[in-house]
């Protein structure tokens, strides 16, 4: 078998993680008869027996140039490499191919409840009203969907009136050595931590917001880390002077490894106030790290999080919910529950990304 596997628009982020993810996935399925060809823009990976890779950095030059890609170059390939089945990481089916067809769908823009005006934000705009559209499409004319969560296999099957059958939940598999979980004290009550990039939907105001209503509380002695520089866009430079300028204990420290971010869940509290998600991956990697965990009040949060004891809820659009929740957990008035029983994934045997293309 030979499975074509389309990733173009992956450059950085989130985006650039699942792509990252499934080669690693590939690379160590146990069926070396398969052949794999990834179709990429900019990113590398190294070439095996079983895996090829074509890159092709020039689409991203401008948009002239991705669409002249999407609509003629893409059907080139395909018809050149003659796969069994295409599978597509970018949310849209390959158009005018006739081979069975396989999308993955990460982009939740199009089924969330929450509206952007085009002054608000111009590219969420254009993902929820005309890009929309094209996934609507697509997802009724794919063989099979995969999605990452239940929440969101209920919001394709609404929106596009599809059978149930056609999408399958395969959720982020964590694969990770706990070195240490995370113990309710002085210092990890006290530290409040928030790995998140700088898209204006992450909803860092709300944190800045909150931290200004415990200054006015007298409320010190605590901190907030969050992993963004403060530079990134306009949103985030007006934020980052806000903090400067009223001297909130909000530290941005950049980027860090993933090896780092697991360090921050067992010794900080995480506070999640981001409201647009296909899955909150921190959720459960903070989760299975026995963490203390405040949540914005989300569909994709409760799916995650619910019967977990050590899970609190806050309202992402109401800085005096995250406030009150950040002062109580500080004050040690939030009762701490131990669970041992937790490990990744919440103890379900799923399949795989790769074991789901396959069969």
């Amino acid at each position: 078998m030979k499975i074509m596997v389309f990733d173009v628009p992956a450059e950085n982020g989130g985006a650039l993680s699942i792509l990252d993810e499934f080669y690693n996935e590939v690379r160590n399925y146990k069926d070396k008869n398969i052949q794999w060809i990834f179709v990429l823009s900019k990113p590398e990976f190294q070439e095996t027996a079983n895996i090829k890779v074509l890159r092709f950095p020039w689409l991203k030059k401008s948009w002239l140039h991705r669409l002249f890609f999407d609509h003629f170059f893409a059907q080139y390939i395909v018809k050149k490499y003659q796969p069994d089945k295409v599978f597509s990481l970018q949310n849209l089916k390959i158009p005018r191919i006739n081979i069975e067809q396989i999308i993955y769908v990460h982009q939740s823009l199009p089924f969330i409840d929450y509206k952007f005006s085009f002054k608000e934000n111009k590219l969420f705009w254009f993902y929820q009203n005309i890009l929309s559209n094209a996934i609507y499409k697509s997802i009724k004319k794919s063989k099979k969907v995969i999605v990452q969560s239940d929440w969101f296999k209920k919001a394709c099957i609404e929106k596009c009136s599809i059978s149930k059958e056609k999408i399958k939940v395969v959720p982020p598999r964590i694969n990770v050595n706990i070195q240490k979980y995370f113990k309710p004290d002085n210092e990890t009550l006290s530290t409040f931590f928030y790995p998140a990039g700088a898209s204006y939907y992450k909803n860092h105001r709300l944190i800045v917001e909150a931290c200004e209503k415990l200054k006015n509380k007298n409320m010190h002695g605590y901190k907030v880390i969050i992993t963004i520089k403060g530079n990134e866009n306009d949103h985030i430079s007006d934020l980052y002077k806000r903090v400067q300028e009223k001297n909130l204990p909000i530290y941005f420290i950049g980027s860090i490894g993933r090896e780092d971010v697991f360090n921050y869940y067992s010794k900080s509290v995480l506070v999640f106030p981001s409201y647009i998600e296909t899955y909150g991956l921190p959720i459960q990697e903070c989760k299975i790290h026995r963490g203390m965990i405040l949540a914005s009040d989300t569909p994709f949060s409760h799916e995650i999080l619910d019967g977990y004891s050590n899970a609190y809820f806050f309202n992402s659009f109401d800085s005096e919910s995250l406030a009150k929740l950040m002062e109580n957990v500080y004050g040690e008035r939030l009762e701490y529950l131990e669970d041992i029983n937790l490990k990744s994934n919440d103890v379900m045997e799923i399949m795989s990304l790769a074991e789901e293309i396959v069969s």
